[in-house]
């Protein structure tokens, strides 16, 4: 991944994205932040593929970055929600290294776009799972907001 986007900033690469998160936190490094990776998908003639990365400051609002991937047609549902998690969790893992590197404490969680109502519910153990063994928490439908609302509004 070598450029995000955001309303804010536009077009950023990765590296000045952790420096925004940096900069954000700095303002208000006494404030809760909630920092969430989630990854949406819609088909097209291909797989329109959104991930966001969002650093939410509890209470006051907060800043995200996106990027969009397309790929080869997904049909098959428990291909495409595992192709999204597995997204998110990449980044995740880079987001982590850097913030590691610039000494930013803070956890991330993966936001999944996945709930119990609907035919995702049968994946929800499993996804969970597989993010749990990475060391993140996971967020499902309705708590997936990175994922179920700022991704998706980005794949339409």
């Amino acid at each position: 991944m070598k450029k995000m986007h955001s309303p804010t900033y536009g077009n950023i690469s990765f590296e000045d994205m952790i420096s925004k998160i940096k900069n954000f936190i700095s303002k208000s490094p006494n404030s809760e932040y909630n920092i969430s990776v989630g990854t949406d998908s819609q088909n097209f003639d291909y797989t329109k593929t959104v991930i966001v990365v969002s650093v939410y400051r509890r209470g006051h609002g907060g800043i995200f970055f996106y990027d969009i991937k397309n790929v080869k047609r997904i049909n098959n549902l428990m291909q495409k929600l595992f192709y999204e998690t597995s997204t998110s969790l990449e980044i995740a893992v880079k987001l982590l290294k850097a913030f590691e590197e610039e000494k930013i404490n803070l956890g991330i969680s993966i936001h999944v776009d996945a709930g119990n109502n609907g035919s995702t519910s049968k994946f929800i153990r499993e996804i969970t799972g597989w993010v749990n063994s990475y060391g993140f928490d996971c967020e499902t439908k309705p708590n997936s907001y990175a994922a179920s609302s700022i991704a998706d509004k980005f794949s339409k």
